[in-house]
């Protein structure tokens, strides 16, 4: 049990410095590349964030651990829309300007309601996976398409300015972006062990170990990313990546595992957690329009009310923890 807490500890330091290196390096080398500021804010820092959560629920996947797998592809959606924007928007209220930020809003909603469809039946098969993973390649061909023919974007100008200030040199780019790799399957190696470890001892199930520990543990890049963001007063950066990241985590991450191992559903996941995922979409949706069109604001109030959800809902997970335990 204690190596296991170790494994877990080391895990999550190795996973979100390695992943900071990743993103930071691919960032960089696609700017010498010359990829649009947008794109790079988009794809790779947005996408890139959720590096941890692909490579966990991979690694869980492989391992024959469905629950762990799903449940922190969801629980990272979960956190990163009740505890990061909600903690984010408490500390100050986020201004949105970006076009792109408000069409993925309703995309999330619509392709969360596409996951929430496969998992009527209890499973998810390597062709639901497939399908997650083909539905993924349009939007972000899509992505690519708009980003490409995109002007003087929010985003893409807060991006340009991140990556101007902090550009590395090429072969250091390279060779972060190769450890940062690395280190991202050696760090989620140990945490998926320590999590399984750390589930069985206690008696309970992978899935929940998986919507709360390591759903977190996974999120720490998004959440430095956005108190960074909210540093610098760049609100589009936020929304951003947690809506990127969003995204990735419901078709990504979610296709990726299911294609590597398809994974049984518990009831739970439909009614409990993905039901909330979608609550929080919409929410979040509701938060950025008003009677009369878009408020462009996240207030301190809906912060306040997506940190309460989010305080109420890992509590009682934490129960059923001490639950199966005491029993």
């Amino acid at each position: 049990m204690v190596m296991a807490i170790g494994a877990i500890i080391a895990g999550l330091v190795l996973l979100v410095w390695s992943a900071d290196k990743f993103v930071e390096g691919a960032a960089a080398v696609a700017k010498h590349l010359g990829m649009p500021a947008l794109l790079i804010g988009m794809v790779i820092i947005g996408f890139g964030t959720s590096a941890p959560e692909l490579a966990v629920s991979a690694m869980a996947a492989a391992d024959g651990n469905p629950g762990l797998a799903l449940g922190n592809g969801y629980g990272s959606n979960i956190t990163n829309i009740a505890l990061i924007v909600g903690l984010t928007a408490v500390i100050a209220p986020i201004a949105v300007h970006s076009q792109v930020i408000r069409k993925e809003l309703p995309l999330l909603v619509v392709l969360t309601l596409i996951a929430g469809a496969q998992l009527l039946d209890g499973e998810l098969s390597r062709l639901d996976g497939w399908i997650l993973l083909g539905v993924f390649a349009v939007v972000m061909g899509w992505s690519i398409f708009q980003g490409l023919r995109g002007k003087g974007d929010a985003l893409g100008g807060e991006t340009d300015a991140q990556l101007t200030d902090n550009l590395m040199p090429m072969r250091s780019a390279i060779i972060w972006l190769i450890i940062g790799l690395i280190l991202l399957v050696v760090s989620s190696r140990l945490l998926v062990w320590g999590a399984v470890t750390i589930a069985q001892s206690l008696g309970v199930s992978d899935l929940v170990i998986g919507l709360t520990i390591v759903a977190i543990g996974t999120s720490l890049p998004e959440l430095a990313s956005a108190l960074a963001a909210v540093r610098k007063n760049e609100h589009d950066l936020i929304l951003g990546n947690i809506l990127g990241s969003g995204i990735f985590n419901t078709l990504a991450v979610v296709g990726l595992a299911a294609v590597i191992q398809p994974l049984s559903v518990e009831p739970e996941v439909l009614y409990r957690d993905w039901t909330l995922m979608l609550a929080l979409t919409v929410g979040l949706l509701v938060m950025g329009f008003g009677m009369t069109g878009w408020r462009k604001m996240i207030s301190r109030f809906d912060g306040s009310i997506l940190l309460l959800v989010y305080v109420a809902y890992t509590g009682y997970l934490l129960s059923t923890v001490v639950a199966a335990s005491a029993s």
